[in-house]
């Protein structure tokens, strides 16, 4: 185990912003010293305007995925929400999480892995919930019902070994929906039990979550 001294060499920076905005936030990320990225389209939640937590209300959403070293990415940050404003409503939120190892980044290299050492105390968790297509109101229902002020869903495609269907003798991987919730850590077990009963989640083939510490947020309002 690492000591609080031996923390990771990498962030993973999402930045969570409107539609068409995420190519922008590229560019202006390279300038500041991150190399590139992911652009993944999704869609934000929200059920009640008086508690917007996320700043998203129904509509489409680009999250913007990358990874940098520790200086880098708090630099990179800092100065994205300078130009883009994160701390005004409805311009995006942001967040950082630890990263151990990169691979097949020519940019982001380690010389050995190192395990995850969360926040010190992190006031937020990220909690990721991969669920079969059609499943992810269910997931955003159960997770306000115990407290949560919205989320974000992304389309994706599993590749479970069980979880491939045929059509015309040829192999069809499922669609899959990714939410991804931002909740205090006070209100994280509640809001994992409540998907857990939901979509009872301990069933083979009904999903997955994770959780992970958020080390640095913007744009978050409570």
């Amino acid at each position: 185990m690492l000591g609080n001294s031996e923390s990771a060499d990498f962030e993973l920076v999402c930045i969570i912003v409107n539609h068409g905005m995420g190519s922008k936030i590229m560019q202006t990320a390279k300038k500041f010293g991150i190399s590139g990225g992911t652009v993944l389209l999704g869609k934000g939640t929200i059920k009640n305007r008086l508690l917007e937590f996320l700043a998203l209300n129904d509509v489409r959403k680009e999250i913007v995925i990358m990874v940098s070293n520790n200086k880098v990415a708090e630099q990179a940050l800092d100065q994205l929400d300078e130009k883009f404003k994160f701390s005004k409503p409805n311009h995006g939120i942001a967040f950082t999480t630890s990263v151990g190892h990169i691979v097949g980044a020519s940019s982001c290299k380690s010389e050995e892995i190192k395990e995850e050492e969360g926040a010190d105390n992190p006031m937020y968790h990220a909690i990721t919930v991969i669920v079969e297509k059609g499943n992810a109101e269910d997931v955003i229902d159960a997770a306000v019902e115990a407290g949560s002020k919205g989320g974000t869903i992304m389309n994706a495609r599993g590749s479970g070994i069980h979880e491939t269907s045929k059509l015309f003798s040829m192999e069809i991987e499922p669609e899959k929906e990714i939410v991804l919730i931002l909740a205090e850590t006070a209100s994280t077990d509640a809001i994992v039990e409540s998907i857990r009963k939901k979509i009872k989640i301990d069933e083979p083939g009904n999903g997955i979550i994770f959780i992970q510490d958020v080390k640095k947020t913007y744009g978050i309002y409570k």
